[in-house]
């Protein structure tokens, strides 16, 4: 298992200090304040610090605590700032592009910096395959982002040379999407409003396959026909999907699990059983898991969510 944080390369992105049930952020030169339920240590930096830096902080609503709305609320002001503005993502492994931040209700701005890593493991992988599509002269390779959100994956794989299948089922979110590639001066992502288990099971009957599929499903959630997630309960079963659409050889899956109580362990045992890896040579596939972190300027170590990454 790994411990993995985004480089420190990233120069629009920091976590100042964590504590308290808090995070402060900064996202290109704004500093951001948020509920943070993991950091159940003390702040370093006294609450004076943090005022002073503070340009908006987040305030839970009454619907916090209850399923599916711990993070609902409102931003409170305190210096005036962008309502929306533009980062850069940058890593010396030459990955490059930008992400439009906004305000949300949920506590969300639009990015999830703890998936830097992520990011820079898709862009190899993509990369490699696409050079060996190149020398062979194969069509280049298909990637599949399921749960895909504000597209931080897609592009990832996108500018390393994939076609890419971008997939949420919300609309705005894929608006949202499209908006990160157009600012990143990138084209061609293949844009799908659609339940990310019908999806799976029907390009399965399809007989459709990928070389790279990415999850990030979330606890709870609804497709745009009002389909029901639950991620206990639909876990495995999209899983095994996501087994019939993968190349067996010349290929990746990654997923990530932000649901509490989830473990790196949990999350490669239900891969290697979904997958049916205990009938597979080991030799003929490789699994990593850990988990992915912010360390603060102060240097304590903030984990967010667990990974399992699985190359064939």
């Amino acid at each position: 298992m790994s411990i993995e944080f985004p480089s420190e390369a990233w120069k629009d992105y920091e976590i100042v200090d964590s504590g308290n049930f808090e995070k402060l952020e900064r996202f290109g030169n704004f500093y951001l304040a948020r509920p943070e339920p993991k950091a159940i240590w003390n702040k370093t930096m006294s609450e004076h610090e943090w005022n002073r830096l503070i340009h908006t902080r987040f305030r839970t609503g009454a619907g916090f605590g209850k399923a599916g709305k711990e993070d609902s609320g409102t931003w409170e002001k305190l210096k005036k700032m962008d309502e929306q503005w533009f980062i850069r993502y940058h890593s010396e492994q030459g990955l490059q592009f930008k992400m439009r931040l906004g305000l949300t209700s949920f506590k969300h701005v639009g990015l999830f910096p703890e998936q830097a890593p992520n990011w820079e493991y898709i862009y190899r992988q993509t990369r490699d395959l696409c050079q060996n599509a190149m020398e062979k002269g194969l069509p280049r390779p298909k990637i599949l982002n399921l749960f895909a959100y504000t597209g931080g994956a897609s592009l990832a794989a996108r500018a390393a040379g994939a076609d890419v299948t971008h997939l949420d089922s919300v609309r705005q979110v894929i608006t949202w999407a499209r908006e990160n590639m157009e600012a990143s001066r990138m084209d061609g992502i293949r844009w799908v409003l659609e339940d990310a288990m019908k999806f799976a099971r029907r390009e399965a009957k399809r007989g459709n396959r990928y070389q790279g599929i990415i999850l990030d499903p979330p606890a709870y959630g609804h497709g745009p026909d009002g389909e029901k997630w639950k991620l206990d309960e639909c876990l495995f079963d999209i899983l095994r999907h996501v087994s019939d659409i993968l190349e067996p050889e010349n290929s990746f899956m990654v997923l990530n699990l932000y649901s509490n109580g989830y473990s790196s362990l949990l999350g490669e045992t239900v891969v290697k059983e979904a997958f049916q890896l205990r009938e597979v040579d080991p030799s003929l596939y490789e699994i990593e898991t850990g988990e992915l972190c912010l360390k603060d300027r102060c240097g304590k170590a903030l984990p967010l969510s667990i990974f399992v990454r699985l190359k064939r």
